[in-house]
């Protein structure tokens, strides 16, 4: 029996089953190359492979949270938004995470947390003062879906292996120039090292980017479904993605670190390569799968 009434999304897991499975490999595959490239290194490696993997996972919700400046708010200091986020609660029979606001002019929402028990919902007072309360409740279903599907601790561990492989590079560049610039094998080292962590970092790169982009398709069913209104969820995507047009680029571009937790990206671009980089898909693929849900309740 499903724990809370948001649709469930097959297709989403099994992109998450694969996706975890290929970067699972890959991380196998990584270690077991610079092991045997670094022989001398490998209790380092594991050492700080070890320390910096559960840091990312226990610590990197409240490090987002506090670079994007969120503070917790009461039922008083927001009754509207505690009202909203009470109402998709109830609906998708979920425990009611934390409720924060970041002071922001971009117009935009995010959710972090590894579990209900950590989870953050923040939305900034540029989207507050644009949204109209049904528009807010589309962004407030869609972040919670991303708590329902466990996006952020999916998305959490599948991008450790990227940060992983340039760290492992810097320490194994380290212990090769402390063994000494004589040394035949250094040289080798200084090539094949960084090399192989280039690979494996495009890879997984490439790899959560594309799951990041369902994910937030997924989100937006979801949220379309449980509440009923994929109509206000478009209305609010539109808006937001207007509004964020609007907004100075070097405004954006500060804000631009955080797109993968966004609800839309502070910045976005036309060009085929940058669509395959992309955190979000484009505004007009998100538009047409609401507008597909609106005919397909329609039926019913």
């Amino acid at each position: 029996m499903p724990r809370n009434r948001f649709a469930p999304d097959r297709g989403l897991t099994t992109r998450m089953v694969v996706t975890m499975f290929l970067i699972g490999l890959l991380y196998v595959v990584f270690a077991g190359v610079l092991l045997a490239l670094l022989r001398g290194s490998w209790p380092i490696i594991l050492v700080v492979a070890g320390l910096l993997f559960v840091a990312q996972f226990w610590f990197s919700d409240r490090i987002a949270a506090f670079s994007m400046g969120a503070r917790e708010v009461t039922a008083q200091e927001q009754p509207e938004l505690h009202g909203v986020v009470d109402r998709i609660c109830a609906l998708a029979d979920l425990p009611k995470p934390k409720v924060a606001v970041a002071n922001s002019d971009v117009p935009n929402a995010f959710a972090t947390g590894r579990n209900h028990k950590n989870t953050v919902v923040c939305v900034t007072t540029g989207l507050l003062r644009r949204l109209e309360p049904e528009e807010l409740e589309g962004v407030v279903a869609h972040e919670l879906s991303h708590v329902a599907h466990k996006d952020v601790a999916v998305m959490t561990i599948a991008s450790f292996l990227g940060v992983l492989a340039g760290v492992i590079t810097r320490i194994g560049l380290w212990g090769g120039f402390r063994r000494g610039g004589r040394d035949p094998g250094t040289a080798a080292l200084v090539v094949l090292v960084p090399l192989v962590s280039a690979v494996v970092y495009v890879i997984s790169f490439l790899l959560t980017r594309m799951l990041s982009r369902y994910r937030e398709l997924s989100a937006d069913r979801s949220a379309a479904l449980l509440t009923g209104r994929p109509s206000a969820l478009a209305s609010a995507l539109t808006k937001v993605s207007g509004e964020l047009a609007a907004i100075p680029t070097k405004d954006l571009r500060a804000t631009e670190p955080f797109n993968a937790f966004y609800f839309a990206p502070a910045l976005t671009s036309n060009a085929t390569v940058s669509k395959l980089l992309a955190t979000h898909p484009s505004l007009e693929q998100r538009l047409a799968q609401l507008a597909a849900i609106t005919v397909e309740l329609d039926r019913r």
